[in-house]
């Protein structure tokens, strides 16, 4: 499994992914449950070290407004869908101070890696061959819409547990 540093957004902007969300499963998609928590993930790793969650904290955080964007699709043999977040200056200069705090930290995939990281908030995956027509008739219709980043979040997937790091305590 991995470890996460993860950017959480507003309530109205979770409403709207949760929304999302639901429409993909309604027509048999594999979309994130209501357990999920839509998030922008800044940068991951096998494990990231007990002792850096300080050291995260310590980074300056306040809200800051995003854009989420268009569609994307990641990959081709089971493609997962994304809405892409815009980027701007201060979301990737977050990323960048962020990622610096883990980056020695052991299994770090290429893609979380500054000047490759691609934000965005995942709508399915595993889509089988055509499948993805119909989850882009399902939700390439909305939007792009404003959002805030109100926090930080650290994601441990082997036991399955999330905590704040900084902003918001709405977990």
């Amino acid at each position: 499994m991995v470890q996460s540093v993860e950017l959480v957004l507003d309530a109205t902007a979770e409403a709207e992914m949760r929304r999302q969300w639901a429409l993909l499963r309604e027509i048999g998609l594999h979309a994130p449950g209501p357990e999920h928590r839509p998030h922008i993930t800044l940068a991951v790793a096998s494990e990231i070290w007990p002792r850096l969650d300080k050291v995260l904290a310590r980074q300056e955080f306040r809200p800051l407004p995003i854009r989420l964007g268009g569609l994307l699709v990641f990959g081709s043999r089971t493609p997962i869908l994304v809405r892409a977040v815009v980027p701007s200056a201060p979301l990737i200069a977050l990323q960048h101070r962020l990622f610096r705090v883990i980056e020695e930290c052991p299994g770090i995939p290429a893609n979380v890696r500054p000047d490759i990281w691609t934000p965005h908030v995942t709508l399915a995956r595993r889509l089988r061959p055509g499948q993805l027509e119909a989850a882009l008739d399902t939700v390439a219709w909305d939007k792009d819409f404003r959002a805030t980043v109100e926090g930080i979040r650290r994601w441990d997937g082997d036991r399955r547990d999330e905590w704040p790091i900084s902003g918001t305590e709405r977990l």
